[in-house]
């Protein structure tokens, strides 16, 4: 019976769960399996987190370039008028061609056949007419090149002063319509009243009512008592030595003011 008994003991032991030491012993097996791979498994999760970043952060572009402005036409006008306004309303200027050409990069108008009307804050009207015109965005400067003439109409100041009607004839005038000032480097013929005057190149500012002409300088003054009299007329341009009358004096500079 004792041994019986002893055999039964022996066979209860081989039957129990393992250890925990066992437990402990296989999991650092498997982790030493493991960590093996631990440097390609981050790698691999390193190069999935670059990867979703790339994806996901957003692309900013490069500033562009500032485009150079090229000298082109960018639109034109063709038998056309173009009024300006004060801020009260009133005309400021009127333009008129029979075609014109806007340049962007300088904003330059052509004009061709041009005929400019200009009032002033005093309500003086100056008028300039050419073949061609070149004016900038807001028509206050005005390059007149072909058979160019401007005129300033005759005027009458608060205190009853009148000034005589002036214009200015020559192949090239540069006119600044706002400062009220007319300038050329080539032959001019200047017409004051009855007065005519002519010069190799020229400069006039109204507001300082003074002509400064240089060169060839040749003039004519008609004395008001004659002035009803005589037949001043509008002259034809001469050409670029111009020549009144036999009876006019040259001189080598004359500045006039009025």
């Amino acid at each position: 019976m004792s041994t019986s008994v002893t055999g039964g003991g022996a066979g209860r032991n081989q039957g129990a769960p393992p250890s925990l030491k066992s437990m402990w012993r296989s999991f650092l097996r498997t982790w030493d399996s493991v960590a093996i791979y631990m440097p390609l498994l981050m790698m691999g999760v390193l190069a999935l987190g670059t990867y979703w970043l790339v994806r996901n952060t957003p692309i900013f572009s490069p500033p562009e370039m500032a485009k150079e402005a090229s000298h082109d036409v960018d639109y034109f006008m063709r038998k056309f008028t173009v009024k300006t306004f004060d801020e009260g309303g009133h005309l400021k200027s009127e333009i008129y061609g029979t075609e014109a050409r806007h340049f962007s990069d300088t904003d330059i108008l052509e004009i061709d056949q041009a005929r400019i009307r200009s009032i002033n804050v005093e309500k003086r009207i100056t008028t300039a007419t050419a073949n061609r015109a070149y004016t900038n965005g807001d028509g206050s400067e005005v390059q007149l090149t072909g058979n160019a003439v401007v005129i300033r109409e005759a005027s009458q100041d608060a205190n009853g002063k009148e000034t005589p009607r002036m214009e200015f004839h020559g192949e090239f005038l540069h006119a600044f319509l706002n400062d009220e000032r007319v300038k050329s480097h080539k032959p001019v013929l200047l017409i004051r009243g009855t007065d005519q005057f002519t010069g190799d190149t020229f400069a006039y500012d109204n507001l300082d009512q003074v002509a400064d002409l240089k060169g060839r300088v040749r003039g004519i003054l008609v004395p008001r008592s004659a002035a009803s009299a005589a037949s001043a007329g509008n002259l034809a341009f001469p050409g670029p030595a111009p020549a009144l009358t036999p009876a006019a004096r040259p001189s080598s500079s004359a500045s006039s003011a009025r």
